[in-house]
Parts: C-alpha cells; sequence; structure tokens
C-alpha cells in the first residue's frame, strides 16, 4: 500500500509538508508519533494516530511511538486554555507501563522485521540534559519570534488562558523539537507524525533539523477526532471514551460506537479499521439504502472492539445489549458481570433492601409494593401480570406468590425488575 493514498482516501491528513510522498516512495522510511503519558490509558482521541503508527507500519516503513516522560513532566500549550498538572516520576512510570501495553495490540514490537515498531522514551535522553546544554545546544537555532509566531502560543497569549502562559510550556515546542532531532539523528527518522493541533511543534522540530545538521525532515498530521458536538475527546473532557476496560467497559465502548450517527459512521471506519475502500465503499452503499439496518455502525462497533479489547469481549458486548432491549434471557442475563451488568441499566432507580428478606421468606407482590414501591398498589401489579406485563430477571411472572430466594439474586446481589416493556428497576440485597 501507498501510505500516503491510504490516508488520502480515509480522511486522515490534515498538513503535510512538501516532500513527504516523495521520502516514503524512495525508501523504507522512520517515522514517531509522541504521546504524553499523562493518564495511565490512550483514549479514543488518541485512536487516529495509533491508527496511523498502524498504518505506516503495514505499507512496510518503520513506526516509532514516543512516550513523552520527560515533555510528559511540562505540559503542552497546543489546544489547552489551562496549564497541565505536572506529574511525579513514580506516576509517569506507571502510565507509560500501561500504554506501551494498550500499543502492543495496535503495533508489531517483536518480529526480526526491518520495520518493526519501536517504543522509545524521551526522558532517557532528557534527564541527564542540563540547562546550560539545552539552551547553547537548542536554544540558540531557534529565535523567540519563530517560536511566538506558532498557534498554540499566540491564542494563549492573546486572552484564551486565563493565567498566560509559562515559560515552562512556552519551552515546550523547543522539547518536542529536540526529540525529533535527537530521533532523526539517532534512529535516521525522519518523519514525525501527530494530531493537527502537533502541527507547530513538530515543524518546529524539521526546523531544528535544518538548521543544526541540514538534513530534511518532514512533518504530517492528521485531524482530531471529536464529539457530535464538536468537542475534543481529550483526556480531561467529560464524556471521554477510554481503551483501557477500567476506565471504559467493553459494553460502553461497544455502545458508543454502534450509537454514533450514520455520518460519523462514515468518517469513523475508514479511521478506526483496516478495512480496504472497497469494502468500505459496498457498506456505506448498503447504509445508504436501508439506513434503519445501521450496518455500518455495527460493523465499526465490532471490528474496532475486537481491536481494542477482543472478540469475546465484543460477543459479551452484543449479548448484554440484547438484555437492554428485551431479546435475552434470564441465562444470558446471569452470565454478565457486575460492572456491565450495572453500565447496562445506568440510571435505573434502584431500591437497596436488607438481605433478610431471603430468611422472610418475602413474596414477589410483597416485595414489589410493600418492601419496595415499585408498584403503588397491589391490584396494580395482579393487573399487570394477568397482561404477561412483569417480568423478574428477564423471566415472565405468572405467580404473585412465588418466593424470593437466593436462586433469584444476580452476581449474588441484585434482582432486576422489568415493569412492561420499557421500564426497569434494580433491587439490590445487602
Amino acid at each position: 500500500m501507498n501510505f500516503i493514498e491510504e490516508l488520502k482516501w480515509r480522511g486522515m491528513i490534515q498538513d503535510i509538508t512538501p516532500g513527504t510522498e516523495e521520502q516514503l516512495n524512495k525508501e523504507i522510511t522512520t517515522a514517531y508519533l509522541g504521546i504524553d503519558p499523562t493518564a495511565d490509558s490512550l483514549h479514543i482521541g488518541h485512536l487516529c494516530g495509533v491508527m496511523m503508527l498502524r498504518l505506516f507500519q503495514h505499507c512496510g516503513h518503520k513506526p516509532i511511538a514516543l512516550i513523552g516522560g520527560a515533555t510528559g513532566m511540562i505540559g503542552d500549550p497546543s489546544g489547552k486554555s489551562a496549564e497541565r498538572n505536572l506529574l511525579d516520576e513514580k506516576t509517569l512510570l506507571h502510565n507509560q507501563n500501561m500504554i506501551k501495553a494498550q500499543l502492543s495490540k495496535f503495533l508489531d514490537f517483536e518480529s526480526n522485521l526491518p520495520n518493526v515498531a519501536e517504543i522509545v522514551n524521551n526522558y532517557e535522553w532528557m534527564k541527564n540534559f542540563s540547562f546550560l546544554d539545552f539552551v547553547r545546544d537548542v536554544g540558540k537555532h531557534i529565535t523567540v519570534n519563530y517560536m511566538m509566531a506558532k498557534d498554540s502560543v499566540k491564542k494563549r497569549l492573546n486572552g484564551e488562558a486565563r493565567d498566560g502562559l509559562s515559560f515552562t510550556e512556552f519551552t515546550y515546542q523547543l522539547l518536542q523539537a529536540y526529540d525529533f532531532l535527537f530521533l532523526n539523528t539517532h534512529k535516521n527518522c525522519k518523519l514525525q507524525m501527530g494530531g493537527s493541533d502537533q502541527w507547530g511543534n513538530i515543524t518546529t522540530g524539521t526546523e531544528l533539523i535544518r538548521r543544526t545538521t541540514g538534513s530534511e525532515a518532514f512533518a504530517l498530521t492528521c485531524p482530531l477526532i471529536t464529539k457530535t458536538d464538536g468537542g475534543k475527546f481529550g483526556k480531561t473532557e467529560r464524556g471521554n471514551i477510554w481503551l483501557d476496560a477500567r476506565y471504559t467497559s467493553p459494553y460502553k465502548f461497544y455502545q458508543f460506537l454502534l450509537n454514533v450517527s450514520d455520518e460519523e459512521a462514515k468518517r469513523y471506519i475508514k479511521i478506526f479499521t483496516l478495512i480496504n475502500k472497497d469494502e468500505i465503499n459496498k457498506l456505506v452503499e448498503e447504509q445508504d439504502a436501508m439506513p434503519h439496518l445501521r450496518v455500518l455502525q455495527k460493523r465499526l462497533a465490532k471490528e474496532v472492539t475486537c481491536m481494542v479489547h477482543s472478540e469475546n469481549d465484543y460477543n459479551a458486548a452484543v449479548e448484554a445489549s440484547q438484555i437492554l432491549f428485551g431479546k435475552s434471557t434470564f441465562e444470558s442475563l446471569a452470565k454478565i458481570d457486575e460492572q456491565t451488568f450495572l453500565t447496562i441499566f445506568e440510571g435505573v432507580p434502584q431500591y437497596k433492601i436488607s438481605y433478610s428478606i431471603i430468611n422472610e421468606k418475602i413474596n414477589i407482590i410483597e416485595l414489589l409494593t410493600t418492601v419496595t414501591n415499585i408498584f403503588t398498589s397491589k391490584s396494580e401489579l395482579r393487573k399487570l401480570v394477568a397482561g404477561g406485563g412483569l417480568n423478574i430477571n428477564k423471566q415472565k411472572i405468572d405467580n404473585t406468590e412465588k418466593i424470593i430466594t437466593e436462586n433469584d439474586l444476580l452476581n449474588k446481589k441484585y434482582i432486576l425488575v422489568q415493569k412492561g416493556k420499557k421500564d426497569y428497576y434494580i433491587i439490590k440485597i445487602n
């Protein structure tokens, strides 16, 4: 595959320096993309950059993932209205190790091929770099005028930041530029990639390489992935979708992709998967002809959930989805874990009652009217049961005198009550 052509039809190029495609056509090229380890998980906003690295390797080139152990201690003003909190070394090391494990799902770090991926940490070459050495070897090559002209700096200085721009953050672009110079010198890295908000920092790197070594270097950025309202999927933004199951369950991750709009699905399936152009075009045709079937969303959710989590997680998410919409059994409900159960029924009214009801042999009618007020009267409950409209743990109730036992508890503590088609309630037994 031709990397640039592949990115173009996928809508994954925002900016690119002249000569980049010629360089990639000439030889196997090394490129890097930086990730600041300010959290111990990647999120969906990172996925465009990570997929660029993956495509880069698929096209025969060598990707480097740079974990910004040093720059992560400082903070990047690009696209931010406030300075980042600085992290201690122990936290950064933990974050780096977690991110490495996630990246291994996308890139080949183990083979003996010439384009095997690498992970580097800029803390390794920055930790012994003295301030005097830095201003002498790096600072003298880039003027303040050049740095002030960058959009990320101008926006902060023109009033978008409440507290202005600290000297610490102002130097960030020089540190990132030095990363590019170091990798160019030591690993023959000729291309830096990143999100569009990194264009200023990346081109500072190409300029530093040109001024210090006379070599040519290249830059390429992808569009930022945004939510429907245009907001950025950043680590500190509300409603973020993480790649780590501890923060966003596979079910919730799957549901997010399944519920994107048609236009988002057409965009995301090109960016977040390796499905080829012809197959995507066929899926788009099917979607346009029968949008109610949501074939694009279903395929997108399957591909990305399997890639980020696993096929088993995907299958469990599909099965869990059926539970909410009434197409499931007690057996399928009993199989799901507590976290997924609570995620599915997030926002559903909950009642907490004592475990003593098991010993007291409470029947269903007492449980739902006296112990809880899910039903305002016993007559209301009996009427719904007569019409076949009451389910306990996805089992239709036809006997209101049924006694509640331990066997009726999901995850040994929950009872799911379905009143009619859409109204759910959870009873938690403590």
